[in-house]
């Protein structure tokens, strides 16, 4: 039973009559696949900070046309360093993914990963640079946000 509208039915071909039915269909494959079930820092090692910086290794463009599917394309995305949340966003890969298909990348030597110093995220003077820099950030409408 459909809540809200008609069942979809099924045609002669086999798909169906619905278009509203494909609104709203879930990603083609699930994030799971992509890992093969593996989670970031599923090992010994804890999972890569989003902070962390990553970017393609000289290797890992040579074999650029070779990687198939998402390794090809966090290979490309990282010819410029950028940190794992920034490549998630940009691919819009779960962040875990993402996580998991670095690690990959970079035991193969296609990556290189960059971990923060832990003092510098908790250091206050840099927390105080980041929300200055945040506030000076236009908004939507081409203001800038209070500084108080």
């Amino acid at each position: 039973m459909v809540v809200g509208g008609r069942e979809p039915q099924e045609t002669e071909e086999g798909t169906w009559d619905d278009e509203e039915a494909a609104v709203g269909r879930a990603p083609a494959v699930r994030p799971f696949l992509l890992t093969a079930g593996r989670v970031s820092g599923g090992g010994a090692a804890a999972p890569i900070p989003i902070e962390t910086q990553i970017v393609s290794t000289a290797d890992g463009l040579s074999v650029l046309g070779k990687l198939a599917f998402e390794h090809h394309d966090i290979v490309a995305a990282c010819r410029r360093p950028q940190s794992v949340a920034e490549l998630a966003a940009r691919l819009r890969l779960h962040l875990n993914v993402v996580r998991v298909l670095a690690e990959d990348l970079c035991a193969a030597g296609h990556l290189a990963i960059y971990v923060p110093h832990a003092r510098a995220a908790q250091d206050i003077s840099v927390l105080r640079r980041v929300i200055n820099g945040l506030r000076a950030v236009p908004d939507s409408r081409g203001t800038l946000r209070d500084s108080g």
